[in-house]
């Protein structure tokens, strides 16, 4: 038996997981929103972050660019030590002992002109960031392309399952109803196992349904990089989505995707960089005006100074003949003592500062920055062809868009008109074939037609969806 401390102290600890279980699961079963899927996949896609990692890299190009316009400002520090004969650095002559000896530099400089060629290249490196800023988020758009393509793929495969049941639903009724006709001998054998043999083929289209709905579920997780989860459904899509009209033509569309694609503006923001790499390739051609300055001061161990004590009268080496007698002759002499000089005052005495100007200009380089500037125009004209290109691809693929859309318009009115004309030709048949008057081919065909043309129908209304969101999408639109 348990104690009473240990189940209370048990159901403390289980109760709130399984709570929490019991919410988890719940929270599992919500339908999942198209935008929930789209901003799912955004955030899990590897692509896309290397398109932010890549973003992040640009932005700091250009920082750096900015930078450049700084002075900079450089120290130096140095220590050595000295044996036998060598140059003492505070007398500048030779010595042979053992000393050690310390410098100190700060140096400083700011570039006044080059040709503008640190304007150009930050303009350079900003454009290059804009463009990846769009990279980027042409990358976003084609995941969430392929996010609302898989969504309605699982929208349609389950719309598709649900149609198969529904036919099986209704072949077992009929097989059940002819099953006590049979026993009774009001049939014909044949017309029974003709149902049967309809039933069992709504059978396998239902596992055919089931395993393109897992199929289409999968597709879908795959997009949003996360486990697969067989239980996972996603919500309807409004039925005004499957009616409404698209008015927009496309010279429309064309212009809007111009002024609001992020692919446009990506190839133009490139060519623009290429165009201000040119100039910043020219601007290496002038003169560099360099203004800096640079303090210096320095210290050694032997470095000795001469403090003054007295003068005192001493004899000289000279005499003067006094009434024949020499005498020595005496002079003044100062008197000092020698002592280190300390560190603090070496390094105020010794101190040395400078500044100035530099011109510098080029002359000659083995036609190095004339080939740069070559290169970077063969770029523009590149980036140039590429946005041109770009615009070409782009009218075209809104020209394939706009009648793939038109099309599948055309296709869905078209197929409500035929399921409505079915679903009269299979009522009449089955009133028919209930009163005996009909058989069971004329009854399945009547039932295989309906049947088709309801798999077809679904089809087709997620295909006109797909298509009006990718006109959504040249235009900029909310896609959800």
């Amino acid at each position: 038996m348990l104690s009473a401390k240990y189940t209370v102290i048990m159901k403390k600890r289980i109760l709130p997981l399984i709570v929490i279980c019991v919410v988890a699961s719940a929270k599992a079963q919500q339908p999942l929103s198209l935008q929930q899927c789209v901003e799912t996949a955004i955030s899990n896609n590897l692509d896309v972050r290397q398109r932010e990692l890549q973003m992040q890299s640009s932005e700091a190009n250009w920082k750096q660019a900015r930078m450049n316009r700084l002075p900079d400002l450089n120290a130096s520090a140095g220590h050595s030590f000295n044996q036998g004969r060598s140059i003492d650095p505070f007398t500048n002559s030779p010595v042979t002992q053992s000393f050690n000896s310390s410098n100190y530099g700060i140096s400083s400089g700011v570039i006044l002109f080059n040709g503008l060629s640190i304007h150009h290249n930050i303009r350079q490196n900003k454009l290059s960031y804009e463009a990846s800023k769009m990279d980027w988020q042409q990358e976003k758009d084609n995941v969430t392309i392929n996010v609302i393509l898989a969504y309605l793929q699982v929208l349609s495969s389950n719309d598709q399952l649900v149609q198969a049941q529904n036919q099986a639903a209704l072949s077992l009724k009929q097989v059940e109803r002819l099953q006590v006709l049979d026993a009774e001998g009001a049939i014909k054998p044949s017309d029974l196992a003709d149902l049967k043999g309809q039933y069992a083929g709504d059978q396998v289209a239902i596992i055919s349904a089931q395993n393109a709905l897992e199929s289409a579920r999968i597709t879908l997780c795959q997009w949003m990089n996360i486990p697969y989860d067989k239980n996972m459904t996603v919500e309807k899509l409004d039925a005004a989505s499957f009616a409404a009209r698209y008015e927009e033509n496309p010279g429309s569309i064309f212009q809007t995707a111009l002024k609001n694609l992020a692919l446009i503006k990506a190839a133009d923001l490139r060519a623009a960089g290429a165009e201000s790499g040119i100039k910043a390739a020219k601007g290496q051609l002038y003169p560099v005006l360099r203004f800096g300055g640079n303090v210096y001061t320095s210290y050694s161990s032997v470095a000795m100074q001469s403090i003054y004590q007295n003068t005192t009268e001493v004899a000289s080496a000279d005499y003067v003949l006094v009434n024949g007698n020499p005498s020595p002759v005496y002079k003044q002499r100062d008197n000092f003592s020698t002592s280190k000089i300390n560190y603090s005052d070496q390094l105020n005495n010794n101190l040395y500062t400078s500044f100035g100007f530099n011109l510098s200009i080029p002359l000659f380089n083995a036609w190095q920055q004339r080939n740069r500037i070559k290169q970077a125009q063969i770029q523009f004209k590149s980036q140039q062809l590429v946005a041109s290109a770009t615009r070409t691809q782009l009218g075209q693929a809104i020209d394939q868009a706009y009648v793939n859309m038109t099309t599948a318009s055309d296709r869905y009115a078209a197929l409500l008109e035929q399921v409505k004309a079915y679903e009269e030709s299979f009522r009449a048949a089955g009133i028919r074939f209930q009163e005996g008057v009909g058989n069971s081919i004329d009854y399945l065909t009547a039932k295989n037609n309906l049947d088709r043309s309801n798999v077809n129908l679904i089809i087709a209304k997620y295909d006109y969806v797909l298509r009006s969101k990718i006109l959504d999408y040249y235009q900029g639109r909310q896609l959800w």
